[in-house]
């Protein structure tokens, strides 16, 4: 696959924007997944080995307790594959934090994990599930064949269980586009979603999120090949905001990888472009050799006010309504 890296890393013209109050973690507990999706900025799949040991998770909790951390955002892969992933969710509501669950829902009908979504549903986990369309034909051509049906079937079962209905049980679906283009509206699309699912397969959930493709890992690499990838990075920066900086999701949230290491997001991670280091001087410049941040240095330092590491792919977060793990920013 081709290394979408270097590119990435050239002199990038992306304003300079500093940290806020640390209000989440995101934390990725692995690569191991069940898909192989076209759009995966993260490459996972049924291969990868990587997964979050125990060790580490101790030591994000203990980071949720120094900084009264208000929400875990677990990811993957699928998070749930990973052996730890229930021990570490009842930790985390134990202290009254919302955990949610970056599911791709067809995880829900893995061999060893039956009874997943009653687990969820008992921990008052908020789910965040990938559906890239509500029609089969869209779905099937980034997530492979009868991943559609999978996911309906999941949709329903979650539903069954009080998701998308119960003031506690929030269900959210994301939406990725096909191709090298800017998301649609979200409150359109969400009109769309509701009305489709409902008359169809009498499915509920509560809100979409639209998010931008980055042009990195997976799907950098398809733009490349198909040499896409100049006029893609083209139209992120032809439709920049500048009122979505103030909202992008690096602001409050670090993204931590299955070894513990801190990136400023997820896509930051995928790029190896980690935080900058939080001895006296001013940055951690690109390529350095100096220790990459880990979480536990989180236990002694504080982040508020330290520069964010940006270059050309953050034009993504910040083109058109914006994107973020959360949906559009404006």
């Amino acid at each position: 696959m081709q290394d979408t890296r270097p590119l990435l890393l050239e002199q990038s013209d992306f304003p300079v924007i500093h940290r806020g109050e640390l209000t989440t973690l995101q934390a990725n507990l692995g690569y191991l997944c069940n898909l192989s999706c076209v759009h995966c900025h993260v490459n996972a799949g049924p291969t990868r080995t990587e997964l979050m040991t125990w060790e580490t998770m101790e030591q994000l909790l203990n980071v949720v307790d120094r900084y009264n951390i208000q929400c875990v955002d677990l990811t993957g892969g699928a998070p749930e594959l990973n052996p730890h992933f229930r021990k570490l969710v009842v930790e985390l509501r134990q202290r009254g934090v919302e955990v949610i669950d970056r599911c791709n829902l067809t995880v829900l009908f893995e061999p060893g994990q039956e009874g997943l979504a009653g687990f969820l549903a008992e921990q008052g986990v908020t789910i965040t599930a990938s559906l890239p369309c509500y029609s089969e034909d869209n779905v099937e051509k980034q997530r492979g064949k009868g991943v559609y049906s999978s996911s309906i079937e999941a949709l329903i079962l979650l539903n069954k269980l009080g998701y998308g209905f119960e003031k506690h049980l929030q269900l959210n679906l994301v939406y990725n586009p096909v191709g090298a283009v800017l998301p649609p509206s979200q409150i359109m699309l969400q009109e769309d979603y509701q009305r489709e699912l409902s008359e169809r397969f009498g499915i509920k959930f509560n809100e979409l999120f639209t998010i931008t493709n980055m042009p990195i890992s997976r799907f950098g690499a398809v733009l490349l090949a198909q040499n896409q990838y100049n006029n893609y990075m083209q139209l992120l920066k032809d439709n920049y905001s500048e009122g979505n900086l103030d909202t992008v999701m690096c602001r409050n949230l670090v993204s931590i990888d299955w070894q513990g290491y801190l990136y400023d997001c997820d896509f930051n991670q995928m790029l190896e472009l980690p935080l900058f280091d939080f001895g006296p001087e001013p940055a951690m410049q690109i390529g350095s050799d100096k220790p990459k941040p880990h979480i536990r240095d989180l236990l002694v330092q504080n982040m508020e006010g330290r520069e964010i590491l940006v270059a050309d792919h953050c034009f993504g977060c910040t083109a058109g309504q914006g994107s973020s793990c959360g949906g559009a920013l404006d």
